[in-house]
């Protein structure tokens, strides 16, 4: 039956269809949920689902032409190389579509058992297509409601096949059907999640890494690129993704105010910064799987130092991010150091990668060492210097800012404080691009984002012969007390100057003025936590569970046995004693009451049943004289005939039918009226005849006021 047909549906059709319905929300979530929809395909497989919501619910049907859907799915299918060539530029987003595109057809034009068994492989490429790109929470939270809706789909489809045979002479009741089945399907699936619960411990997770190799990392934008253009880090900070996680090994370094150092571009073209110029030295690790990073004559042991972990979420750029100066690093993947002192992961993996860092930290704008103070190649400097062609008005700026000051050093302080005092912070938009982003800046707009403050800084810095480069990174984050980790988002994106300075290096400044309306700690926000805590463990146990989580697991399993063992039998006499005082105490206290509470139970367990069936059987009654009778209720009514037989002394044999039955009872007049009553009983029952239920009331009447012969 088509889904918004005019004719009344049964109760397990329906439950059918609104799990079916269920089934490919539930893959097409998982799919949203990864974030590698585009938003048209988005809205347009929503609104497919939701007009089949409305067909369900008893709506009038749809009805499109064979040849207006065959047509459409040719042109598709003709589109499609033009979505994997030009589009999409991908074989999985372009795949993906084509997947959404036969859902949307099939869930709008569905109404046979054939279309329902491709919407059934539709849901399930849907979740297989999530489980490929995906590797957040929210997966494993719509993968636990696609196995529930297809159990249930399935378990309803097999009624509905059982009901439709011609074979058929069972009839099934709609009374409560939906929560039956319910029921059977909550119990099922956890029977299924109990069983292969224990799997998970004993499986480290390999599937991922074979699937990573047919998709994409550059497809999902969830961090920085290799180029950063004026205005894109504000975008970046209006979004709330989670991007990388710290946890500090040592409590009192948390509060510290850190900012982790990403890339490092140089080149500037009027509208964005960049890097090309540079090769990379690939950094082997030592036998311990640990990588230096610095000189053992650059190692300072009097300075500051940290040691912290940092897990990155699904990347787009191959840049690992550090506070301070990194000077060991243990990373599984393979490692590239540029002379910009950028690190990058030569193969990034697609879920993210963990790596432990030990830092010097180096207090900015001091005369204590801060970074390489080798001097610049000619190349380099050369580099740091280049400018393209700016408006004269900057270089005028830049000369009239330093003019008291004699030293590199002071002049950058100088125009660092200049911008955070004389400019403001705001991160709206230009309504339409400018012609000359910086001096619009400067000169007429007077405040932005990050990454206008870097630059004009960056700018003028070179306009007065000072080696200078823009760094992209991130900002502290909050600290999440639920998991441990500092919490660090796309919202958190920042950029910053570096800048060459003599006998001392490359020196930090940031010339952004603070956030005038800093994100306040709401009740949302702190709501968050939890679900940022959840994502933590399930990155950390679930999906980077490997052979050593294995390990850490099972040892940590067998303390806590071997420790609950050994104070076992010690502790065993003292908690006894304190529970039979505990015992006691409440039984002086509420025994009374509880003696009161276990009568009524019981007096409720043994009345109330047969309380329950005469009222429930009553009701069934009043529908069956109203003519609502189904043929399940004339099992019913059987069974109370039978019960008003028993307080007469007469019980049914079991191996006796209700035709032999009829007829061996010893009084003639009860006999015909028994008889008469089967007879009506297999007209409802097996005949599906509704009118035979007014017969077997009049005749149910007659029994219980039946006196016998005279």
């Amino acid at each position: 039956m088509a889904p918004g047909s005019t004719a009344v549906r049964s109760p397990v059709d329906k439950f059918f269809q609104f799990s079916l319905l269920g089934l490919l929300t539930s893959g097409y979530l998982a799919v949203v949920g990864s974030g590698y929809l585009d938003a048209p395909t988005i809205v347009v497989a929503a609104a497919a689902l939701l007009i089949r919501a409305l067909l369900v619910g008893d709506l009038p049907s749809l009805q499109f032409s064979p040849a207006w859907v065959t047509a459409a799915t040719l042109a598709y299918f003709g589109f499609y190389p033009l979505d994997y060539f030009y589009i999409s530029k991908s074989f999985i987003p372009a795949t993906v579509h084509l997947v959404f595109f036969v859902a949307v057809v099939k869930i709008l034009t569905a109404n046979s058992e054939r279309d329902y068994l491709y919407l059934k492989i539709i849901a399930f490429m849907e979740l297989l297509a999530a489980c490929v790109l995906s590797a957040n929470l929210n997966f494993f939270v719509f993968l636990i409601l696609f196995l529930v809706l297809a159990i249930a789909t399935f378990a309803s489809s097999e009624i509905r096949r059982s009901v439709q045979r011609r074979q058929a002479t069972v009839r099934i009741s709609g009374r409560g059907l939906a929560l039956r089945l319910s029921a059977v399907v909550a119990f099922v699936s956890v029977a299924i999640l109990a069983m292969t619960a224990g799997l998970f411990f004993f499986l480290p997770r390999t599937a991922r890494a074979a699937f990573q190799h047919f998709v994409s990392h550059r497809y999902h934008i969830a961090g920085f690129s290799n180029e950063v253009t004026l205005g894109q880090i504000g975008e970046l900070k209006r979004e709330g993704t989670p991007v990388m996680h710290v946890r500090m090994d040592r409590s009192e370094d948390r509060p510290l105010a850190l900012k982790w150092r990403g890339a490092s571009l140089a080149q500037f073209d009027g509208r964005r910064w960049s890097n090309s110029f540079e090769s990379g030295r690939p950094l082997i690790p030592d036998s311990s799987g640990q990588l230096s990073l610095v000189d053992q004559a650059q190692r300072r042991e009097e300075a500051k130092h940290i040691s912290y972990a940092v897990h990155l979420n699904e990347i787009v750029a191959d840049t690992l991010f550090f506070a301070g100066t990194p000077e060991f690093l243990r990373i599984d993947s393979r490692v590239v150091k540029y002379p910009s002192d950028t690190y990058r992961l030569r193969n990034p993996e697609l879920q993210g990668v963990t790596y432990q860092v030990y830092s010097r930290l180096d207090l900015p704008n001091t005369d204590s060492f801060v970074g390489e103070a080798s001097p610049l190649t000619a190349k380099q400097r050369e580099a740091y210097l280049r400018l393209p062609a700016v408006d004269p008005r900057i270089p005028a700026l830049a000369r009239n800012i330093v003019s008291l000051e004699r030293t590199h050093a002071d002049r950058a302080r100088a125009l660092e404080k200049y911008l955070r005092t004389r400019y403001g912070y705001t991160l709206e938009l230009p309504q339409s691009e400018p012609a000359d982003p910086l001096a619009w800046f400067l000169f007429d707009r007077k405040k932005g984002h990050c990454e206008y403050f870097a630059s004009a800084m960056a700018v003028m810095l070179r306009a007065l012969g000072i080696p200078s480069r823009v760094i992209t990174g991130f900002q502290s984050g909050v600290y999440n007390p639920i998991s441990g980790w500092q919490l660090i988002r796309a919202s958190d994106a920042h950029s910053w100057v570096e800048a060459y300075l003599p006998f001392r290096g490359w020196t930090t400044f940031d010339p952004t003025p603070p956030d005038p309306n800093p994100a306040a700690l709401s009740f949302w926000t702190r709501l968050g936590f939890y679900t940022d805590a959840a994502e933590v463990f399930w990155q950390d146990w679930v999906i980077n569970y490997n052979l050593d989580r294995q390990l850490e697991l099972a040892t940590s399993m067998e303390e806590s046995s071997r420790h609950m063992r050994a104070g076992w039998f010690d502790n065993l006499g003292p908690a006894f004693s304190r529970g039979k005082d505990s015992a006691l105490a409440l039984a002086k206290r509420f025994g009374s009451a509880l003696l009161v509470v276990l009568l009524l139970a019981a007096l409720a367990w043994q009345f109330g049943r047969h309380s329950w069936r005469w009222w429930n059987t009553r009701q069934r009654v009043l529908k069956v004289q109203r003519g609502e009778a189904r043929a399940s209720d004339a099992t019913l009514l059987y069974e109370r005939m039978l019960r008003t037989l028993r307080r007469r002394g007469i019980e049914k044999p079991p191996w006796l039918t209700p035709v032999e039955f009829a007829r061996v009872l010893p009084e003639p007049g009860l006999s015909l009226l028994v008889e008469d009553f089967t007879a009506a009983y297999n007209a409802l029952r097996f005949g599906g005849n509704p009118d035979a239920a007014a017969r077997i009331v009049q005749l149910l009447g007659q029994l219980e006021a039946w006196r016998g012969a005279a």
